[in-house]
Protein backbone atom coordinates (compact mmCIF):
# COMPACT_ATOMS: atom_id res chain seq x y z
CA UNK A 1 0.00 0.00 0.00
CA UNK A 2 2.78 2.31 1.01
CA UNK A 3 4.04 1.81 -2.09
CA UNK A 4 1.45 2.74 -4.32
CA UNK A 5 1.28 5.57 -2.49
CA UNK A 6 4.58 6.96 -3.60
CA UNK A 7 4.35 6.24 -6.62
CA UNK A 8 1.31 8.22 -6.83
CA UNK A 9 3.09 11.11 -4.76
CA UNK A 10 6.07 10.60 -7.13
CA UNK A 11 3.46 10.95 -10.39
CA UNK A 12 1.85 14.25 -8.66
CA UNK A 13 5.95 15.11 -8.46
CA UNK A 14 6.30 14.74 -11.67
CA UNK A 15 2.99 16.19 -13.55
CA UNK A 16 3.91 19.42 -10.95
CA UNK A 17 7.29 19.68 -12.29
CA UNK A 18 6.55 19.44 -16.05
CA UNK A 19 3.79 21.85 -14.85
CA UNK A 20 6.10 24.24 -13.87
CA UNK A 21 8.84 23.70 -16.43
CA UNK A 22 5.45 24.20 -19.22
CA UNK A 23 5.07 27.36 -17.28
CA UNK A 24 8.42 29.02 -17.02
CA UNK A 25 8.67 28.02 -21.10
CA UNK A 26 5.57 29.89 -21.24
CA UNK A 27 6.66 32.97 -19.64
CA UNK A 28 9.93 32.71 -21.09
CA UNK A 29 7.82 32.25 -24.79
CA UNK A 30 5.90 35.45 -23.93
CA UNK A 31 8.94 37.49 -22.97
CA UNK A 32 10.63 36.57 -26.20
CA UNK A 33 7.26 37.43 -28.14
CA UNK A 34 7.33 40.82 -26.04
CA UNK A 35 10.65 41.43 -27.32
CA UNK A 36 9.38 42.07 -31.20
CA UNK A 37 7.16 44.17 -29.90
CA UNK A 38 9.51 45.93 -27.26
CA UNK A 39 10.16 48.51 -29.71
CA UNK A 40 6.72 49.81 -29.71
CA UNK A 41 6.28 49.51 -26.32
CA UNK A 42 9.37 51.50 -25.34
CA UNK A 43 8.17 53.56 -27.86
CA UNK A 44 4.98 54.25 -26.06
CA UNK A 45 6.62 54.65 -22.62
CA UNK A 46 9.02 57.17 -23.80
CA UNK A 47 7.10 58.75 -25.97
CA UNK A 48 9.32 58.54 -29.11
CA UNK A 49 8.12 58.01 -32.60
CA UNK A 50 10.44 55.27 -33.83
CA UNK A 51 12.03 55.75 -37.51
CA UNK A 52 13.29 52.57 -38.86
CA UNK A 53 15.77 53.24 -41.46
CA UNK A 54 16.82 50.50 -43.88
CA UNK A 55 20.13 51.07 -45.93
CA UNK A 56 22.43 49.88 -48.21
CA UNK A 57 25.57 51.70 -46.87
CA UNK A 58 28.45 48.76 -45.45
CA UNK A 59 31.84 49.55 -44.03
CA UNK A 60 32.92 52.88 -43.59
CA UNK A 61 29.85 54.40 -45.20
CA UNK A 62 27.70 52.64 -42.24
CA UNK A 63 30.06 53.78 -39.86
CA UNK A 64 29.19 57.65 -40.88
CA UNK A 65 25.62 57.12 -41.41
CA UNK A 66 25.20 55.66 -37.70
CA UNK A 67 27.11 59.19 -36.37
CA UNK A 68 24.62 61.49 -38.16
CA UNK A 69 21.99 59.16 -36.68
CA UNK A 70 23.46 59.15 -33.21
CA UNK A 71 23.96 62.55 -33.47
CA UNK A 72 20.30 63.58 -35.18
CA UNK A 73 18.82 61.61 -32.10
CA UNK A 74 20.86 63.38 -29.65
CA UNK A 75 19.83 66.75 -31.01
CA UNK A 76 16.40 66.36 -29.77
CA UNK A 77 13.99 63.96 -27.67
CA UNK A 78 11.30 63.25 -30.06
CA UNK A 79 12.66 60.85 -32.43
CA UNK A 80 14.55 57.86 -32.30
CA UNK A 81 16.12 56.99 -35.67
CA UNK A 82 17.57 53.11 -36.24
CA UNK A 83 19.65 52.87 -38.87
CA UNK A 84 19.71 49.33 -40.33
CA UNK A 85 22.08 47.44 -43.07
CA UNK A 86 20.04 45.40 -45.54
CA UNK A 87 22.99 44.39 -47.93
CA UNK A 88 23.38 45.57 -51.15
CA UNK A 89 21.34 48.14 -53.09
CA UNK A 90 19.55 44.98 -55.07
CA UNK A 91 19.14 42.66 -51.45
CA UNK A 92 17.26 45.74 -49.10
CA UNK A 93 15.01 45.98 -52.59
CA UNK A 94 14.31 42.48 -52.40
CA UNK A 95 13.66 42.81 -48.63
CA UNK A 96 11.69 45.56 -49.32
CA UNK A 97 9.24 44.02 -51.57
CA UNK A 98 8.49 41.23 -48.70
CA UNK A 99 6.92 43.64 -46.12
CA UNK A 100 5.98 46.73 -48.29
CA UNK A 101 2.58 47.61 -47.11
CA UNK A 102 2.97 45.63 -44.02
CA UNK A 103 3.33 46.64 -40.30
CA UNK A 104 6.90 45.39 -40.39
CA UNK A 105 7.90 47.62 -43.75
CA UNK A 106 10.66 50.19 -42.56
CA UNK A 107 9.66 53.92 -41.97
CA UNK A 108 12.15 55.06 -44.46
CA UNK A 109 14.05 52.80 -47.37
CA UNK A 110 17.06 53.96 -49.07
CA UNK A 111 17.17 52.69 -53.36
CA UNK A 112 19.41 52.81 -55.61
CA UNK A 113 18.45 55.60 -58.49
CA UNK A 114 17.13 52.53 -61.10
CA UNK A 115 14.85 51.61 -58.86
CA UNK A 116 12.70 54.40 -58.86
CA UNK A 117 10.18 54.15 -61.34
CA UNK A 118 9.79 50.32 -59.41
CA UNK A 119 9.20 52.37 -56.21
CA UNK A 120 6.68 54.74 -57.70
CA UNK A 121 4.84 51.87 -59.35
CA UNK A 122 4.91 50.15 -55.95
CA UNK A 123 2.04 51.76 -54.50
CA UNK A 124 3.49 51.46 -50.99
CA UNK A 125 5.38 54.80 -50.85
CA UNK A 126 4.32 58.06 -49.94
CA UNK A 127 5.75 61.05 -51.81
CA UNK A 128 7.79 63.36 -50.23
CA UNK A 129 6.15 65.99 -52.30
CA UNK A 130 3.46 65.87 -49.52
CA UNK A 131 5.46 67.23 -45.91
CA UNK A 132 7.01 69.38 -48.71
CA UNK A 133 3.53 71.25 -49.18
CA UNK A 134 2.83 71.10 -45.51
CA UNK A 135 6.27 72.50 -44.62
CA UNK A 136 6.40 74.71 -47.40
CA UNK A 137 9.39 73.69 -47.11
CA UNK A 138 11.71 75.20 -50.07
CA UNK A 139 13.63 72.32 -51.86
CA UNK A 140 15.21 75.11 -54.19
CA UNK A 141 18.27 74.94 -51.34
CA UNK A 142 18.85 70.92 -52.85
CA UNK A 143 21.12 71.18 -56.14
CA UNK A 144 18.79 70.53 -58.83
CA UNK A 145 20.91 67.97 -61.15
CA UNK A 146 20.62 65.99 -58.33
CA UNK A 147 16.69 66.71 -57.20
CA UNK A 148 15.65 66.26 -60.66
CA UNK A 149 15.95 61.93 -61.05
CA UNK A 150 13.61 62.14 -58.33
CA UNK A 151 10.99 64.28 -59.58
CA UNK A 152 8.42 63.30 -62.00
CA UNK A 153 5.47 65.51 -63.31
CA UNK A 154 6.99 68.14 -60.89
CA UNK A 155 6.23 65.35 -57.98
CA UNK A 156 9.75 64.89 -55.66
CA UNK A 157 9.07 61.57 -54.79
CA UNK A 158 11.89 60.16 -52.58
CA UNK A 159 14.78 62.61 -50.89
CA UNK A 160 18.18 62.29 -52.97
CA UNK A 161 20.89 61.31 -50.32
CA UNK A 162 24.37 59.57 -51.44
CA UNK A 163 24.73 60.97 -55.16
CA UNK A 164 28.01 60.62 -57.56
CA UNK A 165 28.54 60.85 -60.93
CA UNK A 166 31.26 59.49 -63.37
CA UNK A 167 34.20 61.23 -64.10
CA UNK A 168 37.79 60.38 -65.73
CA UNK A 169 40.66 59.75 -64.07
CA UNK A 170 44.04 59.77 -64.71
CA UNK A 171 47.68 59.63 -64.19
CA UNK A 172 49.32 62.28 -64.22
CA UNK A 173 52.70 61.19 -64.28
CA UNK A 174 52.08 58.88 -66.94
CA UNK A 175 51.31 61.51 -68.75
CA UNK A 176 54.59 63.61 -68.54
CA UNK A 177 56.33 60.36 -69.36
CA UNK A 178 54.30 60.21 -72.46
CA UNK A 179 54.97 63.55 -73.30
CA UNK A 180 51.50 64.60 -72.83
CA UNK A 181 50.10 68.31 -70.74
CA UNK A 182 49.31 66.74 -66.99
CA UNK A 183 46.74 69.50 -66.84
CA UNK A 184 44.75 68.75 -70.18
CA UNK A 185 42.85 65.49 -70.09
CA UNK A 186 41.70 64.20 -73.20
CA UNK A 187 37.86 65.96 -73.51
CA UNK A 188 36.82 64.22 -76.88
CA UNK A 189 37.18 60.76 -78.21
CA UNK A 190 39.50 61.76 -80.46
CA UNK A 191 41.00 63.34 -77.76
CA UNK A 192 40.98 60.09 -75.92
CA UNK A 193 42.30 57.79 -78.35
CA UNK A 194 45.06 59.54 -79.38
CA UNK A 195 46.29 59.92 -75.54
CA UNK A 196 45.08 56.13 -75.00
CA UNK A 197 47.95 55.25 -77.72
CA UNK A 198 50.97 57.43 -76.45
CA UNK A 199 50.12 56.21 -72.57
CA UNK A 200 49.87 52.12 -74.36
CA UNK A 201 53.30 50.87 -74.00
CA UNK A 202 54.77 47.09 -74.23
CA UNK A 203 57.22 45.08 -72.53
CA UNK A 204 58.68 41.92 -73.50
CA UNK A 205 55.51 41.82 -76.64
CA UNK A 206 53.18 42.15 -73.18
CA UNK A 207 51.23 45.22 -73.08
CA UNK A 208 52.32 46.55 -69.50
CA UNK A 209 50.33 49.68 -69.39
CA UNK A 210 47.22 50.62 -70.85
CA UNK A 211 45.95 53.60 -72.24
CA UNK A 212 41.99 53.80 -70.92
CA UNK A 213 39.01 51.41 -69.53
CA UNK A 214 35.71 51.61 -68.69
CA UNK A 215 34.44 49.10 -66.04
CA UNK A 216 32.19 46.39 -67.73
CA UNK A 217 29.02 48.46 -65.93
CA UNK A 218 26.01 50.12 -67.85
CA UNK A 219 26.00 53.26 -65.75
CA UNK A 220 29.03 54.23 -67.89
CA UNK A 221 27.54 53.40 -70.99
CA UNK A 222 24.21 55.34 -70.18
CA UNK A 223 26.48 58.44 -68.76
CA UNK A 224 28.73 58.53 -71.78
CA UNK A 225 24.79 58.54 -73.90
CA UNK A 226 23.30 60.94 -71.80
CA UNK A 227 26.77 63.35 -72.13
CA UNK A 228 25.46 63.67 -76.11
CA UNK A 229 21.88 64.41 -75.16
CA UNK A 230 20.97 60.54 -75.80
CA UNK A 231 17.55 58.66 -74.39
CA UNK A 232 18.00 55.69 -73.12
CA UNK A 233 14.48 54.94 -74.13
CA UNK A 234 11.53 56.52 -75.41
CA UNK A 235 8.99 58.67 -74.26
CA UNK A 236 10.85 60.95 -73.63
CA UNK A 237 13.17 58.99 -71.43
CA UNK A 238 10.19 57.70 -69.74
CA UNK A 239 9.21 61.12 -68.13
CA UNK A 240 6.74 62.13 -70.95
CA UNK A 241 4.68 58.35 -70.13
CA UNK A 242 6.00 54.75 -70.03
CA UNK A 243 8.52 53.45 -72.08
CA UNK A 244 7.56 50.79 -74.16
CA UNK A 245 11.14 50.51 -75.81
CA UNK A 246 15.02 50.84 -75.55
CA UNK A 247 16.44 54.05 -77.46
CA UNK A 248 20.25 53.58 -77.03
CA UNK A 249 20.97 52.11 -79.61
CA UNK A 250 20.37 54.82 -82.15
CA UNK A 251 23.89 56.91 -83.15
CA UNK A 252 24.47 58.45 -79.91
CA UNK A 253 24.26 54.96 -78.04
CA UNK A 254 26.71 53.23 -81.52
CA UNK A 255 29.11 56.32 -80.68
CA UNK A 256 29.80 54.58 -77.51
CA UNK A 257 30.09 51.04 -78.23
CA UNK A 258 32.48 52.19 -81.91
CA UNK A 259 34.82 54.00 -79.32
CA UNK A 260 35.37 50.93 -77.13
CA UNK A 261 35.41 48.02 -79.94
CA UNK A 262 37.67 50.70 -81.61
CA UNK A 263 40.26 50.96 -78.63
CA UNK A 264 39.86 47.49 -77.77
CA UNK A 265 41.08 46.44 -81.48
CA UNK A 266 44.22 49.17 -81.44
CA UNK A 267 45.43 47.81 -78.65
CA UNK A 268 45.33 50.68 -76.12
CA UNK A 269 41.97 49.44 -74.04
CA UNK A 270 41.80 47.65 -70.74
CA UNK A 271 39.27 44.68 -70.59
CA UNK A 272 39.08 45.19 -66.74
CA UNK A 273 35.62 42.68 -66.44
CA UNK A 274 32.69 44.00 -63.46
CA UNK A 275 34.52 44.36 -60.49
CA UNK A 276 35.43 47.56 -59.15
CA UNK A 277 37.90 46.55 -56.77
CA UNK A 278 40.04 45.30 -59.82
CA UNK A 279 39.38 48.42 -61.62
CA UNK A 280 40.69 50.47 -59.38
CA UNK A 281 43.45 48.29 -58.09
CA UNK A 282 44.73 47.95 -61.82
CA UNK A 283 45.01 51.84 -61.57
CA UNK A 284 47.25 51.73 -58.93
CA UNK A 285 49.39 49.36 -60.08
CA UNK A 286 49.91 51.61 -63.40
CA UNK A 287 48.28 48.67 -65.48
CA UNK A 288 45.91 51.28 -67.19
CA UNK A 289 46.58 55.20 -67.32
CA UNK A 290 42.83 56.63 -67.07
CA UNK A 291 39.66 55.34 -66.76
CA UNK A 292 36.00 55.94 -65.72
CA UNK A 293 35.29 56.13 -62.13
CA UNK A 294 32.56 57.04 -59.64
CA UNK A 295 32.80 60.83 -58.22
CA UNK A 296 32.58 59.10 -54.90
CA UNK A 297 35.47 57.42 -55.40
CA UNK A 298 38.03 60.07 -56.23
CA UNK A 299 39.48 60.78 -52.68
CA UNK A 300 40.73 56.88 -52.03
CA UNK A 301 41.90 56.67 -55.49
CA UNK A 302 44.12 59.84 -54.63
CA UNK A 303 44.88 58.56 -51.05
CA UNK A 304 46.05 55.17 -52.32
CA UNK A 305 48.01 56.07 -55.19
CA UNK A 306 51.98 56.37 -55.39
CA UNK A 307 51.43 59.35 -58.31
CA UNK A 308 49.63 62.31 -58.56
CA UNK A 309 46.25 62.09 -60.17
CA UNK A 310 44.13 64.31 -62.49
CA UNK A 311 40.32 64.03 -62.10
CA UNK A 312 38.53 65.43 -65.36
CA UNK A 313 35.03 65.91 -67.27
CA UNK A 314 34.04 62.84 -69.67
CA UNK A 315 34.84 62.85 -73.18
CA UNK A 316 32.47 63.51 -75.50
CA UNK A 317 32.70 62.59 -79.75
CA UNK A 318 34.24 65.44 -81.31
CA UNK A 319 31.12 66.56 -83.05
CA UNK A 320 28.57 66.34 -80.02
CA UNK A 321 27.37 69.42 -77.83
CA UNK A 322 28.05 68.53 -73.88
CA UNK A 323 24.95 68.12 -71.76
CA UNK A 324 26.34 66.93 -68.92
CA UNK A 325 26.06 63.89 -66.47
CA UNK A 326 22.85 62.02 -64.96
CA UNK A 327 22.79 61.49 -60.96
CA UNK A 328 24.30 58.02 -59.62
CA UNK A 329 23.52 56.87 -55.75
CA UNK A 330 20.14 56.43 -54.12
CA UNK A 331 17.79 58.02 -52.38
CA UNK A 332 15.78 58.14 -49.82
CA UNK A 333 11.71 56.61 -49.45
CA UNK A 334 8.90 56.81 -47.39
CA UNK A 335 6.94 54.00 -46.50
CA UNK A 336 3.14 54.26 -47.28
CA UNK A 337 0.44 52.53 -44.68
CA UNK A 338 2.21 53.50 -41.53
CA UNK A 339 1.01 55.93 -38.62
CA UNK A 340 1.33 59.86 -39.80
CA UNK A 341 3.12 60.61 -36.89
CA UNK A 342 6.07 58.23 -38.06
CA UNK A 343 6.06 59.30 -41.19
CA UNK A 344 6.36 63.25 -39.77
CA UNK A 345 9.49 62.14 -37.39
CA UNK A 346 10.84 60.31 -40.52
CA UNK A 347 10.56 63.73 -42.37
CA UNK A 348 12.18 65.67 -39.77
CA UNK A 349 14.98 63.32 -40.49
CA UNK A 350 15.25 63.71 -44.21
CA UNK A 351 15.34 67.59 -43.13
CA UNK A 352 18.14 67.34 -41.30
CA UNK A 353 20.42 64.80 -43.13
CA UNK A 354 19.98 67.97 -46.04
CA UNK A 355 21.50 70.80 -44.07
CA UNK A 356 24.40 71.89 -44.97
CA UNK A 357 26.32 71.16 -41.49
CA UNK A 358 25.28 67.18 -42.33
CA UNK A 359 25.98 66.96 -45.80
CA UNK A 360 29.41 68.55 -45.18
CA UNK A 361 30.19 65.96 -43.44
CA UNK A 362 28.74 63.49 -46.08
CA UNK A 363 30.48 64.89 -48.43
CA UNK A 364 33.90 64.98 -46.85
CA UNK A 365 33.58 61.69 -44.79
CA UNK A 366 32.56 59.58 -48.09
CA UNK A 367 32.99 61.63 -51.20
CA UNK A 368 29.39 61.33 -52.34
CA UNK A 369 27.82 65.29 -53.61
CA UNK A 370 26.12 67.64 -51.15
CA UNK A 371 22.11 67.91 -51.94
CA UNK A 372 22.21 71.19 -50.19
CA UNK A 373 25.18 73.28 -52.24
CA UNK A 374 25.33 75.60 -49.03
CA UNK A 375 27.64 73.17 -47.43
CA UNK A 376 30.55 73.43 -50.18
CA UNK A 377 30.69 76.53 -48.28
CA UNK A 378 31.30 75.17 -44.66
CA UNK A 379 34.77 75.34 -43.62
CA UNK A 380 34.91 72.10 -43.34
CA UNK A 381 34.70 71.84 -47.00
CA UNK A 382 36.96 74.67 -47.95
CA UNK A 383 39.97 72.60 -46.20
CA UNK A 384 39.19 69.51 -47.60
CA UNK A 385 39.33 70.85 -50.94
CA UNK A 386 42.10 72.77 -50.43
CA UNK A 387 44.18 68.57 -49.90
CA UNK A 388 41.72 66.91 -52.41
CA UNK A 389 41.35 69.66 -55.66
CA UNK A 390 40.37 66.96 -58.17
CA UNK A 391 36.78 66.48 -55.44
CA UNK A 392 35.91 69.90 -57.06
CA UNK A 393 36.41 69.34 -60.12
CA UNK A 394 33.33 66.40 -59.74
CA UNK A 395 30.81 69.08 -58.62
CA UNK A 396 32.21 71.30 -61.23
CA UNK A 397 30.81 68.86 -63.65
CA UNK A 398 27.75 68.10 -62.07
CA UNK A 399 26.81 72.36 -61.99
CA UNK A 400 27.68 72.56 -65.55
CA UNK A 401 25.50 70.06 -66.47
CA UNK A 402 22.00 71.45 -68.45
CA UNK A 403 18.52 70.32 -67.11
CA UNK A 404 16.89 67.87 -69.70
CA UNK A 405 15.06 64.41 -69.92
CA UNK A 406 18.73 63.12 -71.16
CA UNK A 407 20.42 64.67 -68.16
CA UNK A 408 17.73 64.02 -66.03
CA UNK A 409 17.85 59.92 -66.14
CA UNK A 410 15.17 57.55 -67.56
CA UNK A 411 12.59 55.72 -65.95
CA UNK A 412 11.95 52.03 -66.32
CA UNK A 413 10.82 49.32 -63.92
CA UNK A 414 13.35 46.76 -65.38
CA UNK A 415 16.38 48.58 -65.68
CA UNK A 416 18.64 46.90 -63.73
CA UNK A 417 17.91 43.94 -65.85
CA UNK A 418 18.43 45.69 -68.95
CA UNK A 419 21.99 47.21 -67.30
CA UNK A 420 23.04 43.77 -67.43
CA UNK A 421 22.26 43.56 -71.01
CA UNK A 422 24.02 46.25 -71.84
CA UNK A 423 26.89 44.68 -69.89
CA UNK A 424 26.63 41.61 -72.00
CA UNK A 425 26.76 43.20 -75.37
CA UNK A 426 30.09 45.48 -74.05
CA UNK A 427 31.70 42.15 -73.05
CA UNK A 428 30.69 40.19 -76.79
CA UNK A 429 32.85 43.42 -78.12
CA UNK A 430 35.75 42.08 -76.79
CA UNK A 431 35.26 38.75 -78.97
CA UNK A 432 35.06 40.89 -81.87
CA UNK A 433 30.73 41.40 -82.19
CA UNK A 434 29.95 44.38 -84.29
CA UNK A 435 29.22 46.93 -82.20
CA UNK A 436 25.67 47.99 -83.82
CA UNK A 437 24.63 44.11 -83.45
CA UNK A 438 25.57 43.74 -80.10
CA UNK A 439 23.85 46.77 -79.41
CA UNK A 440 20.79 46.52 -81.08
CA UNK A 441 20.96 42.73 -79.25
CA UNK A 442 20.94 44.02 -76.24
CA UNK A 443 17.96 46.67 -77.31
CA UNK A 444 15.89 43.67 -78.45
CA UNK A 445 15.63 42.09 -74.71
CA UNK A 446 15.36 45.50 -73.00
CA UNK A 447 12.41 45.68 -74.92
CA UNK A 448 10.71 42.61 -74.48
CA UNK A 449 11.33 42.84 -70.67
CA UNK A 450 9.78 46.40 -70.69
CA UNK A 451 6.37 44.83 -72.69
CA UNK A 452 6.44 42.22 -69.81
CA UNK A 453 6.95 44.84 -67.34
CA UNK A 454 4.45 46.95 -68.77
CA UNK A 455 1.78 43.82 -69.07
CA UNK A 456 1.74 43.51 -65.73
CA UNK A 457 1.46 47.05 -64.78
CA UNK A 458 -1.72 47.27 -66.81
CA UNK A 459 0.10 49.36 -69.94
Amino acid sequence: MQKKILIVLSALFLMLLGACSSSNSSTTGSQTEGESTSGAEAEETSGKQEVVFWHAMSGELETVLNDIAADFNESQDNIEVKPIFQGTYEEALTKFNTVAGTEDAPTIMQVFEVGTKYMIDSGHIQPVQKFIDEDNYDTSQWEKNISNYYTVDGEQYSMPFNSSTPVLIYNKDAFEAAGLDPEKAPMTYSELKDAAKKLTKAEGGETSQYGFSILNYGWFFEELLAEQGGHYVDNENGRAGNATKATFNDDLGLNVFQLISDMHKEGTYYNVGQNWDDMRAAFQSGKMAMYLDSSAGVKAIVDNADFEVGVSYLPIPDDSERNGVIIGGASVWMSSGIAEEKQKAAWEFMKYLTTPEVQAEWHVKTGYFAINPAAYDQDLVTQEWAKYPQLKVTVDQLRDTKTNTATQGALISVFPESRQKVVTAMESLYQGMDPKEALDQAAEETNRALEVANIKQGN
